[in-house]
Formats: C-alpha cells, sequence, structure tokens
C-alpha cells in the first residue's frame, strides 16, 4: 500500500475533538443524561478525548463506555471463520440516556447498525446519536454522523487509517491506496 496523503495530524485531531466536544454539549444544551459509548476498537479513544474535552468545558465528567460489537456484524463469516464469543464489559443503565455513539471513520454504515442492534439489546435510551472524527462516503445504508471531524471524499480502492497515541503511538490520519 502506498501513503496518498496525510489529512489530519495531532493539532487538526484535537481541533476537530474540541468542536465536536462543543457540538455535543451545544445540541443537548448540556451533558445531563449523555453517555459516550466508543465503538471498539478506535472509538474508544476518541470517545475518551471527547469526554476529557467535555470535562474541560463543563468541569463534569460524562460516563465514557466500550461496545464491542463483533458478534452484530453482519459481515461476521467474512471476517471471521469461527467467530469467538466475548463477554460484555458494557454493564450501564443506558434507559432514557441520551448515547453518543463514537467511531474514528463511517464509510458503509454498517458498523453503525451493528452497534445501533447491539444497544438495543442493552436497553432503551432516548435518543442516539453519533459522532465520528472522518466520514469518507459510500453510505450503503441510511445512516448520517451527527457530529463529524471532517468529511474526506474518497474512492472505494482506498483506504481511511485513523491512528491515535494510545494505540498506534502517534496521532494522524492518513489515507493510503491499495496497489
Amino acid at each position: 500500500m502506498r501513503t496518498k496523503a496525510i489529512i489530519l495530524d495531532e493539532k487538526a485531531i484535537g481541533r476537530a475533538t474540541t468542536r465536536i466536544a462543543n457540538e455535543i454539549i451545544e445540541r443537548n444544551k448540556g451533558i445531563e443524561d449523555i453517555i459516550l459509548v466508543g465503538i471498539k476498537t478506535r472509538g474508544i479513544p476518541f470517545a475518551e478525548r471527547l469526554a476529557k474535552k467535555i470535562y474541560e468545558i463543563e468541569e463534569e465528567n460524562v460516563p465514557v463506555l466500550t461496545l464491542d460489537i463483533t458478534l452484530y456484524r453482519d459481515d461476521l463469516t467474512e471476517i471471521y471463520k469461527d467467530p469467538i464469543v466475548k463477554n460484555k464489559e458494557f454493564n450501564h443503565d443506558i434507559d432514557d440516556k441520551v448515547i453518543v455513539l463514537v467511531d474514528d471513520v463511517i464509510f458503509t454504515g454498517r458498523t453503525v447498525r451493528a452497534a445501533l442492534d447491539a444497544l438495543v439489546d442493552m436497553g432503551r435510551p432516548s435518543k442516539v446519536q453519533l459522532a465520528v472524527l472522518i466520514d469518507r462516503g459510500h453510505r450503503e445504508l441510511p445512516i448520517r454522523p451527527d457530529y463529524v471531524g471532517k468529511n474526506v471524499p474518497t474512492s472505494k480502492s482506498e483506504i481511511v487509517s485513523v491512528n491515535f497515541t494510545e494505540i498506534d503511538g502517534l496521532d494522524q490520519v492518513v489515507i493510503t491506496e491499495k496497489r
């Protein structure tokens, strides 16, 4: 694979995180009853960063939960021949709460659909919103994020990779191209 472009560096990711945190607060008229739910894997550090930024603004903590949607995916047989059942680490009451699903990239919308299915099994939130760092288009389902760090038009042959220091040792968003 060949690196085509670095579309966000550390400072740009920080600015996008600050903007999205402010938008979440403004749209919900504060942070009462808000729970951030990071979709495993890179949605988790992004959700934690949003929570930290919200704390800096509001001086109140918002809960951050982890959602593993592996068993809810409709392409499981394409990913794993024999899927491994994992214990649910999701043990928080989400009934009547405003859930902000957080992920790094939205592409076809299938990951978000799986996350919505998983949430329905966990409880009945009053509202579900979606925050993503990158919206790259090519939706296959009628799902649109409420909060977007950056819209990046891509071709289907390109790959958008989000790197977070917590997982990858650096902060950047890169577009690579399949050879």
